[in-house]
């Protein structure tokens, strides 16, 4: 749909005296999908949403309302997170006058069965959010026949046609499995957070959040962790610098890395899973974790009949607001492989509801959008790294950092310090981006993200009063200049 089209008011989907049964049809009901049915219901849309069957482990046949960060993703990985950082809490308990008994006793079974809760009380709330809206909920899976057709299959085989003036493609994305000999007796992250015993030799392969984040959980909860991925430092794609605090971070608190290395092969042995190499090393363990990255959940839409295009890795093609390349048919989220965060999700479902139902044409904004990673201790940022504002810089850059040990680590002993980062425009002042690796990082970093969306400069930072004592008032403080990057001055990006 042009953007002209949009503005004016026009649908050019419409057709002489079609009827519909639905003004909109959502297939998969996650973030994005939830949160475009909802809106566009409140814009006075009539609006069916359809999703499989509820279950924490996903397949093509199961899945859930709530989607993969309320069921299989962020939510149960924070609690697991929560429940891995109490080991280094009774660690550092002990300077602080704290006379614990040894051993301190875990219990896996009770944690996983108040994850388990949890992540079945907020489907429950999704269900409701989406029936208090007016949305008709459907159970199945969502195939796409033509245009303005959707057939939902139930898990009996039974298939029903619905029509739809517009159809939305909200089903996310799945994780990939390395195709390697043995590869049946790897995990992936869906099987991960709902073990049923907690491993003590775990071996993972990836270098990104996922598995970084798995790695501090086994290891804060006492399991020998072997970390394996392709790069010299782990979570490429963010600033090179923070990489390295992120990895000596993990080394410290006893998780084993392994740059430059990836798994070969599996086999099934008596003592459990032999792992080998590309390097010709041998381990045991008792998990594998593929942390390899996530693929578009599309495979099984249909869409090649209906003509939607879709990328070498099968994400769906969407323009600026979130349109395919079949004009009544819509996607947002992850099976868009464009930012994968849950917050995006929601966003482009918000702008898609406004476009299409609202009468109000918008766009998804990425700029400065934060993200954490929940590694132990967290690692959070928002806007540009060193490095892309460097590549993209008409003028110098400046780099201001902070070094410190957390007040509470000065008592604890513990060795661990935390990290802070500003990336400033030489020429206007402004903060390109900020990164912190430390306690409290993604709550912190939330407060930051709102400036540097409203444009604030390196001064009014210096000018506002901090809070002490606190990690947060040193972005306030950081007034020494760590490093001046002079930047070749022909014409680039635009900041």
């Amino acid at each position: 749909m042009s953007r002209k089209m949009l503005i004016d008011g026009q649908d050019p989907t419409a057709e002489d005296g079609a009827t519909y049964d639905y003004d909109l049809f959502v297939i998969g009901a996650g973030s994005g999908g939830v949160r475009a049915s909802r809106i566009s219901a409140g814009f006075g849309a009539k609006v069916a949403i359809c999703e499989l069957p509820f279950h924490p482990i996903s397949s093509e046949v199961i899945g859930g309302v709530g989607g993969t960060c309320v069921i299989r993703g962020c939510v149960p990985k924070k609690i697991l997170v929560y429940g891995a950082s109490f080991r280094g809490e009774f660690e550092d308990a002990k300077n602080f006058g704290w006379e614990l008994n040894e051993p301190v006793d875990f219990n896996w079974k009770r944690l996983l069965h108040n994850k388990t809760q949890e992540i079945t009380r907020l489907n429950g709330i999704y269900k409701r959010l989406l029936t208090n809206a007016g949305v008709t909920m459907l159970e199945g899976e969502g195939r796409i026949v033509d245009p303005h057709g959707v057939e939902v299959v139930q898990s009996d085989g039974t298939k029903q046609h619905y029509s739809a003036k517009h159809i939305l493609i909200a089903t996310g994305s799945r994780a990939q499995r390395l195709p390697i000999p043995g590869q049946e007796l790897a995990i992936t992250s869906d099987e991960a957070l709902s073990l049923d015993e907690l491993p003590k030799r775990a071996v993972i392969l990836g270098g990104g959040y996922i598995a970084v984040e798995f790695a501090s959980i086994w290891r804060g909860l006492g399991a020998t962790v072997d970390l394996f991925y392709r790069k010299e430092l782990p979570l490429r794609g963010f600033d090179e610098e923070m990489r390295a605090i992120v990895a000596r971070n993990l080394d410290g608190r006893g998780i084993k890395l392994h740059p430059g290395t990836v798994l070969s092969s599996l086999s099934k042995t008596e003592d459990g899973i032999k792992v080998i190499t590309d390097h010709g090393e041998e381990l045991i363990a008792d998990v594998v974790l593929f942390a390899t990255g996530r693929s578009a959940n599309t495979k099984r839409l249909n869409l090649e009949t209906v003509g939607v295009e879709v990328d070498k890795t099968g994400a769906v093609k969407v323009d600026e607001f979130s349109q395919t390349s079949v004009p009544s048919i819509w996607a947002v989220g992850d099976v868009t492989n464009r930012m994968n965060l849950t917050p995006v999700a929601l966003m482009e479902g918000t702008c898609f509801a406004k476009t299409v139902f609202g009468g109000q044409p918008s766009k998804p904004d990425y700029n400065f959008i934060p993200c954490a990673v929940f590694s132990i201790p967290p690692l959070s940022v928002v806007g540009l790294s060193e490095q892309e504002a460097i590549e993209k810089a008409n003028g110098d850059v400046l780099v201001f950092t902070s070094t410190f040990t957390p007040m509470k680590f000065t008592i604890s002993g513990r060795q661990e310090k935390t990290y802070m980062k500003l990336v400033v425009d030489a020429d206007t002042d402004k903060v390109l981006g900020a990164s912190m690796c430390g306690a409290d990082a993604p709550e912190i970093m939330q407060g930051i993200a709102v400036a540097l969306k409203c444009g604030a400069t390196k001064a009014q930072f210096d000018s506002t009063v901090g809070i002490h004592p606190s990690a947060a008032e040193e972005f306030v403080t950081m007034r020494t200049l760590t490093r001046r990057i002079t930047v070749d001055s022909k014409p680039k990006t635009n900041l």
